[in-house]
């Protein structure tokens, strides 16, 4: 049989199966209603807190401070459009005509959970500034701070990228808000964090920032599932209406089930994550050495420091991402060319561009991502397979042009 290697842990993960463990009774006897007064109800809203608790041992902060989402793009769009409509700017009119605009600044390289919702404020009335990257893919806090206006209310830049890792200084822009409020300033800092959690340490207080975004399906729960870490006195204008839960921030029933699997999946990433972290690197660079070692012309695509221990994301000059793909797919080895929200479009990878590379360089990138599954054994058997899929696409390549 075809030995298949999955080194797209980006995209999404397994299901631990002690997390599955975990939230499998709550979907046979233990099936009440968190927010009933009867056992059934209690027993579930005993389930959720615990959850809750968990969730905010993995961020460092308080419980309360946990709001359970339905995953990483709904966290993003409760922070961003919750709060910049609580900030007490008006978008619109019903006439059309603005009334004061709010400001927004993020980077030119966001997961499009933020990058679509501030367009879609733009166009709404709000301003929005996208700070760029730089070849390395690292932007710079001296543009965050040139881009502050009179009426910027928050500044929503991700921890880490999707697709080439990179690690922003977010706790540089913590402290720049902190500074900013001590003056009188009202504005607020939200990081997309759904990569970096799991992968590395994340601790609200040394970042300093007042919302955080995580996604269950990136550290082994499942789909369906994230939370919003909400700084206690930040407030939000709810974008679910109709109930109570979630302290009212976010209405509709608790899925208790999946809400217990992000619990569990947070407590055994935090658990062993300076190990984690060592182990990850450990294999991303055992194949980064192997490949540049078959391929001198390769291009690493990001910092080759600063950024998360399990992605790598690399360019071969001549080679269609694309073709590449389906090439190691059909080898049993699951890659990506970018991220997963974006897989459908036959768009050059815009990050990639962002850094000032051509289209060329973005079309021929590959990224590899490794999960608590991976070994060795699967780092020798993409090295293996590599050089001929390579060489194969190349001639083809030649042939065509």
């Amino acid at each position: 049989m075809l030995k298949r290697v999955y080194l797209d842990n980006s995209a999404t993960t397994s299901v631990d199966p002690q997390v599955m463990a975990a939230m499998m009774p709550y979907l046979t006897e233990k099936f009440g209603n968190a927010s009933s007064i009867h056992h059934f109800g209690q027993e579930t809203r005993s389930a959720v807190d615990k959850a809750r608790h968990q969730v905010a041992a993995l961020l460092n902060c308080r419980p309360n401070e946990v709001v359970f989402t339905s995953g990483g793009t709904e966290s993003n769009n409760l922070a961003i459009r919750g709060k910049v409509q609580d900030a007490g700017f008006s978008l619109l009119e019903r006439d059309g005509s603005s009334i004061q605009n709010a400001h927004i600044i993020a980077s030119s390289i966001e997961h499009p959970a933020v990058k679509e919702v501030c367009l879609d404020l733009e166009k709404r009335g709000c301003e929005v500034t996208f700070v760029p990257c730089y070849e390395n893919g690292v932007i710079r806090l001296d543009d965050v701070l040139g881009s502050l206006r009179v009426n910027t209310v928050l500044i929503s830049i991700m921890a880490a990228n999707n697709e080439i890792g990179t690690l922003q200084p977010i706790a540089d822009i913590g402290n720049l808000v902190r500074e900013l409020r001590k003056k009188g300033r009202k504005i607020w800092f939200h990081t997309d964090a759904v990569q970096a959690v799991g992968k590395m340490p994340i601790d609200v207080e040394e970042i300093g920032c007042d919302l955080l975004s995580i996604s269950g399906h990136k550290i082994h729960a499942p789909k369906g599932i994230g939370a919003l870490y909400v700084r206690r006195g930040t407030r939000l204008q709810t974008q679910n209406i109709g109930g109570k839960q979630e302290r009212g921030v976010r209405a509709g029933t608790e899925p208790v089930h999946q809400i217990v699997a992000l619990g569990a999946a947070a407590e055994i990433a935090a658990s062993g994550i300076e190990e984690s972290e060592g182990r990850l690197r450990e294999l991303r660079d055992a194949l980064e050495d192997k490949i540049f070692d078959s391929f001198p012309n390769a291009e690493l695509n990001g910092d080759k420091v600063q950024r998360l221990p399990n992605i790598s994301n690399i360019s071969f000059p001549g080679v269609e991402g694309e073709g590449l793909l389906i090439n190691l797919d059909m080898q049993g080895i699951a890659v990506s060319t970018g991220s997963a929200c974006s897989s459908g479009s036959l768009e050059p990878s815009p990050v990639i561009r962002a850094m000032g590379h051509d289209d060329s360089q973005a079309r021929s990138a590959i990224r590899f991502s490794f999960g608590k599954y991976n070994t060795a054994e699967d780092v020798e058997r993409v090295a293996a397979v590599l050089p001929s899929a390579v060489d194969m696409l190349t001639r083809l390549n030649r042939r065509s042009s």
